[in-house]
């Protein structure tokens, strides 16, 4: 009989070892909510368009296709523009003769012409300058978002120029040829509540709704009960900072920094429309802020308060309490014209036969039903070539 091999020797340190989970892993690891991946999937076609969307509102006249192309690249189907822009004829009209020109039709000029009120937008704008621990932010990062918090399209007139008792614009030393924008009210004046003070079950407590089929073990139950009870620094209170920029810091520190980090990503999305953000958006204020945690295990880290879809190869974050069932629970005039804007989107070509645009240009017999989220190309590092179609 053969001698038995000697047991395997392992460093102690190597036992209790975990394993490096990265960024990709974490995200494939989530809990499903078909709900909202159905939500995020419906409005991709019009983020995947929405660059162009902007260069037809800016021009008062149809644009040349040939034209927008040299102005504007982007590929935004996998199939062509062209058959991108067929698909959605009730958004979209293509004019002849050649070559063809393009604009918004009155429907979709008239949705997406609904903004908040110059009012209105100053006091979103306030609320978003107070979270920041300088009181200011870069003008590029507010540009990112501001459709998501219904800006008017020219806010830096209407809203930053127009209330000069709030609002300061100023070259920013650190970027030639950026601003930042800082508030100038007196901090002692304000009196901000938190959106979550609205529906908090308990103090220093979030509410919860975790996607149905969720599996909340009792250990699980209890680090939740725990993490509720702990007490943080709201959005709009001053945090304190880690003396010398150390990066050791106590468990129980940590545990507050990320509580921090989800008030502010909670505020951040209360005050956006939808109730939602691309998650590389709000990471442009994440110095600012003052989040020292990565903002994508923030909403990992917590399915009962956010819920992070990775649709259409973009990260989205939803705000849960916001909706019910895929609606908002508070509509308002700009979520509703974006609701109807989508639905516009989400119609196609049902309805209108082959003429689905005022050149009359038939193809396109592929069922709508076979079109998926995959097929929308993001507007990055991409090309519209229209030049061909011109001949």
């Amino acid at each position: 009989m053969p001698p038995l091999p000697l047991p395997l020797r392992v460093p102690a340190r190597l036992l209790h070892a975990r394993g490096k989970t990265t960024a990709a892993q974490h995200v494939a690891e989530r809990h499903l909510d078909h709900t909202f991946e159905r939500l995020a999937a419906a409005h991709l076609p019009l983020v995947a368009a929405s660059p162009l969307v902007d260069a037809l509102r800016a021009s008062p006249e149809p644009l040349a296709l040939p034209d927008l192309a040299r102005r504007l690249p982007l590929r935004l189907h996998r199939r062509g523009p062209l058959h991108f822009l067929r698909l959605f004829p009730r958004v979209f009209s293509l004019r002849a003769p050649l070559p063809l020109s393009l604009s918004l039709t009155p429907a979709a000029a008239g949705l997406l012409a609904v903004a908040s009120s110059p009012a209105g937008a100053a006091r979103t704008l306030h609320r978003l300058l107070a979270m920041s621990a300088s009181r200011a932010l870069p003008l590029r990062a507010v540009f990112r978002v501001w459709r998501e918090l219904a800006l008017p399209d020219d806010f830096e007139d209407s809203v930053v120029a127009g209330h000069p008792h709030l609002f300061r614009l100023a070259p920013n030393p650190a970027e030639p040829n950026t601003h930042v924008l800082h508030l100038v009210t007196d901090p002692a004046a304000e009196e901000f509540i938190s959106a979550v003070e609205k529906t908090r079950p308990d103090r220093y407590a979030f509410k919860l709704q975790f996607p149905p089929g969720f599996g909340l073990t009792k250990e699980y139950r209890k680090k939740v009960k725990e993490w509720q009870q702990l007490p943080y620094a709201g959005p709009y209170e001053v945090a304190s900072l880690r003396a010398g920029g150390s990066k050791r810091v106590s468990k129980l520190a940590r545990r507050k920094m990320e509580k921090r980090a989800v008030g502010i990503a909670h505020e951040f999305l209360s005050l956006t429309v939808e109730k939602m953000v691309e998650v590389e958006k709000f990471s442009q204020f994440r110095k600012w802020f003052g989040i020292e945690v990565n903002v994508r295990d923030v909403f990992l880290d917590h399915p009962g308060i956010f819920y992070l879809s990775a649709k259409g190869k973009r990260h989205t974050v939803f705000l849960r309490e916001a909706y019910e069932r895929g609606k908002l629970v508070e509509p308002n005039e700009v979520s509703e014209a974006r609701a109807k804007l989508v639905e516009l989107m989400l119609l196609r070509r049902r309805g209108l036969g082959n003429a689905n645009s005022s050149a009359n240009m038939a193809s396109c017999e592929t069922s709508d039903a076979k079109e998926s989220g995959d097929n929308f190309v993001e507007h990055e590092d991409c090309l519209l070539d229209v030049e061909t179609y011109e001949q």
